[in-house]
Parts: C-alpha cells; structure tokens; sequence
C-alpha cells in the first residue's frame, strides 16, 4: 500500500532529479514542434511544483493550442502563464508569480540573472496576467480539469492486492507507470482520451515493461483482460493507441534532446 500512496511525492522527486540531470536545451535557438512542453515541466521542476499542479499546466496549455494557432501566439509566454494558472487552479500556495517570472526568465534566457523589479519584469507580469485571462477566455472560463493521476492511484492499489504483494514489490510497477503517465503530459494527444482511459493505458505499458501476467486473465479474450472490470468502455485498441503515442512522444523527446 505504501508503495503506492508514496508514488506522487516520488514523482516530484523524479521530475527534479530529471531536469538537474538534463543537458540544458536553448529555447530561444531551437524551433522544433514539441519543445515548449519540456519548457514547462523544467520550470515546473525549478518552481517545486506538486506534479499534480506540473500535470495541470501542461494540460492547460494543451488545450488553449487545440483552439489556436500556435503562430499566433507566443508559446512561451502561454507556457509561463500556464503554470501560474495551474498553481491557481490546483490551489498550490508554492507557486508565486514573482518565482514563475523568475524561472520562467532565466529558463528561456540561459545566464542570466533574476530580473530586478524594472521596467522589463512589470512588463512580463503584466503580460502573464494578460495571458491568463485570454487563455481562461479562450477555454470558455471552464477550468475543471479532471486529471488522469487519481484514477491511476486507485487501479493501481487494486492491481497491488490482485497479483500480490510479493509480484508488486519485485518490480516498480507504481513509479514506472506513474513516469509514463507524467511524461505523457508532454504530449497534446493526451487530450484524445478520457482520464481513465490514460490511466489504465499507462499502467498497461508498466505491466508490460516487466513482464508481469495479471492473475485469472486471458490475453486472447478481452473480455477477461484485467481493466474489464474498473474501466468498463476500455478497449484493446485504446490500450494500443495510448501505448503508441507514449511511446512516440519518447522518441520525439529524445530527438529534441540532442539537439
């Protein structure tokens, strides 16, 4: 049980240790599809912020841009008001908007120092704010947002006491499939599936990584599979799709991440 409940406040830990261990990447030279959401999750890293809140922002941010142009607008500038939303939306006390101009500054400007209060940082706090209320606007002020996080924890703590705890404990089931899930929020697909249909898909991918057969399933009948009974319109075709985009999202990163 604790294996499980100790999965949210280990992925912080992890989300950290990845963006002290990650070559720093220069945003302002590089113009790749697909660099602005590991923009948001390395200032979400230096900012502390819960992964719930991180996951937020992500998906916030996602979703201004399914009804925009990105040409349109300034990505960045969306992505650091995203994660002040986020902090607003998730009640994170942690997130101050004077630490999100900070990072978010130093982040995209490599070098340099915080910003003094000047005319530059009343500049891009007054752009922040501005930016929050165009995406609140542009979202049709619905900010309920319903995250795929709590859903994995429950399935999760019903899969612990159906394979046992012996099976649970030799491989890490909870960290990989909580990984998988976060990481999954780099990408704009996540927003083609239902929450619960997200969890179960990375859950599945972490079952498979290690090789661990659930107990009284049948892979030739969809109808014994083991996420039948929690998540009823789960199909294996989702458990695919969901697979594949996770696992097309690492690829892209790692091309990113090389440059």
């Amino acid at each position: 049980m604790k294996n499980v409940l100790d999965v949210m406040s280990l992925q912080q830990h992890v989300e950290t240790s990845k963006a002290q261990n990650m070559k720093p990447i220069d945003y302002r030279k590089c113009s790749k599809p697909g660099l602005v959401p590991l923009y948001i999750f390395e200032c979400a890293a230096k900012l502390k912020m819960k992964p719930l809140t991180a996951a937020c922002a992500a998906i916030v941010y996602h979703r201004f841009f399914k009804e925009v142009k990105p040409t349109d607008y300034d990505e960045f500038l969306i992505a650091a008001s995203s994660l002040y939303l986020a902090g607003k939306i998730k009640d994170d006390d942690t997130v101050k908007i004077r630490d999100v101009i900070n990072v978010a500054y130093s982040t995209l400007n490599r070098g340099s120092a915080p910003l003094d209060l000047n005319d530059e940082y009343w500049a891009m706090r007054d752009a922040i704010v501005q930016a929050e209320l165009l995406i609140t606007r542009t979202l049709s002020f619905d900010l309920n947002i319903e995250l795929a996080h709590k859903h994995l924890l429950y399935y999760m703590k019903t899969l612990q006491d159906w394979v046992g705890t012996d099976v649970w404990n030799s491989v890490p089931i909870a960290k990989t499939a909580a990984s998988y899930l976060q990481d999954f929020h780099h990408s704009p697909n996540i927003l083609k599936y239902k929450p619960t249909h997200v969890a179960i898909g990375c859950l599945s991918l972490a079952l498979q990584t290690y090789g661990v057969q659930v107990p009284l399933t049948d892979e030739s009948d969809e109808a014994s599979m083991w996420y039948k009974p929690l998540v009823k319109d789960f199909t294996r075709e989702n458990q695919w799709e969901i697979i594949e985009d996770v696992i097309e999202l690492y690829k892209h990163e790692a091309s990113l991440k090389n440059i």
